[in-house]
C-alpha cells in the first residue's frame, strides 16, 4: 500500500504540472483525479494501521472490522466528487477550447498509465480476499450464554482494499482516455476530443463511486449481507424442534459475521448445544443464543 501511495503521489505531481503547462484538460483531469486517489489510498493505509492497533481494544465491542468499510465509503464520496468536477470542467472546455501541447502531454499520459498498471498489480493480490483484523472476544457471563462459534473462513470482499483497487483502475481508465484524446488531437486535429473524453471518464467514475458507496453503506448500516447464511442458521436451529423467534445477522469484518438469535422450544436444549449446531457454518465469529420456553397455546 505504501509503495502504491508513493507512486501515485509522484505521478500526480508530474501530471498536474504538465497538464497546466500543456493546456490539456484530459491530462489535468487525470492528474487531479490521481491526487484525490493519493488521499484515498492514504486513508486506506491509515484504516489498516488503525484496525491493527486497536484489534483487541475493549472499547470496540465487535472489533475494528468496519474501519475499512468506513474508509471505503469515504473514498467513494471523494471519487464521486472528482467525477462530477471532471464533467463540469470538461463542459467548460468544450464551450471555450484552449491550445494544447499534445506531444508533451501525451508522453506524461503514457507514464501515468504505466504507473497505474504497476499500482493495480501491487493491489490486485488482495483486492478480492479478506484482510480484516482478527478480533478476540472476551468471555462474558450472561444468562443467555454469550459465546462464539468457530467455522471455516469464507472469502469475502475487503471493501477498503477494493476501494483502493478501484481508485487505481479509475486512474488507469482516465489515463487511457487521455491518451486517446491526445492522439486524436495530435494527428486528426480534433480539439473537442480532449474535453469530451473528460466527460466520458467522469461519468464512468461516478458509476463506480455509486456502486462502492451503496455496498459499503449497507454494511455500515448493519444490513444483512448474506440472506443465504441467515436461512441456514434458522434451519439448523429449528431442526432441534425449536422455533426461532428473533434472528439478527450482520457483518463484522470481511468474512466474519455476528449472529444473535432467540429460540423457543417446549423441550429446549442448552445454549451451548444450539451453538454447536452452528459450529461448522463459515464465518460465524460471534454467536449469542437466547433460549426461551415455548409459550402455552
Amino acid at each position: 500500500m505504501i509503495a502504491v501511495v508513493a507512486l501515485t503521489l509522484v505521478t500526480m505531481v508530474v501530471e498536474i504540472a504538465v497538464g497546466y503547462w500543456s493546456g490539456s484538460m484530459a491530462l489535468l483531469a487525470d492528474g487531479w483525479h490521481m491526487a484525490s486517489h493519493a488521499v484515498a489510498l492514504g486513508i486506506s493505509a491509515f484504516a489498516y494501521g488503525f484496525a491493527r492497533r486497536h484489534a483487541n481494544n475493549p472499547r470496540y465491542s465487535f472489533g475494528t472490522g468496519k474501519i475499512g468499510d468506513l474508509s471505503a465509503f469515504t473514498s467513494s464520496l471523494m471519487l464521486g466528487a472528482i467525477g462530477a468536477l471532471m464533467i463540469v470542467e470538461s463542459v467548460q472546455r468544450l464551450r471555450s477550447p484552449v491550445t494544447v501541447a499534445y506531444g508533451e502531454a501525451l508522453l506524461v499520459a503514457v507514464l501515468g498509465l504505466l504507473v497505474n498498471l504497476a499500482s493495480a498489480a501491487l493491489l490486485h493480490g488482495g483486492a478480492g480476499h479478506s484482510h480484516g483484523p482478527d478480533h478476540d472476544h472476551h468471555d462474558h457471563d450472561h444468562d443467555h450464554d454469550h459465546d462464539h462459534a468457530t467455522g471455516q473462513h469464507e472469502s469475502h470482499a475487503d471493501h477498503n482494499l477494493r476501494s483502493a483497487y478501484l481508485h487505481v483502475l479509475a486512474d488507469a481508465l482516465t489515463s487511457i482516455l487521455a491518451i486517446a484524446a491526445l492522439l486524436a488531437g495530435l494527428y486528426l486535429g480534433w480539439q473537442w476530443t480532449d474535453p469530451l473524453i473528460g466527460i466520458v471518464g467522469g461519468i464512468v467514475i461516478l458509476q463506480w463511486a455509486w456502486s462502492l458507496a451503496r455496498r459499503t453503506a449497507m454494511i455500515l448500516l448493519d444490513a444483512s449481507v448474506d440472506p443465504a447464511l441467515a436461512r441456514r442458521i434458522q434451519q439448523r436451529l429449528e431442526a432441534a424442534q425449536a422455533q426461532v423467534s428473533d434472528l439478527h445477522l450482520w457483518r463484522l469484518a470481511p468474512g466474519k459475521f455476528a449472529v444473535i438469535a432467540s429460540v423457543q422450544s417446549a423441550a429446549p436444549l442448552t445454549p451451548a448445544e444450539y451453538k454447536q449446531r452452528l459450529a461448522d457454518l463459515p464465518g460465524l465469529a460471534h454467536v449469542t443464543i437466547e433460549v426461551e420456553p415455548a409459550q402455552a397455546p
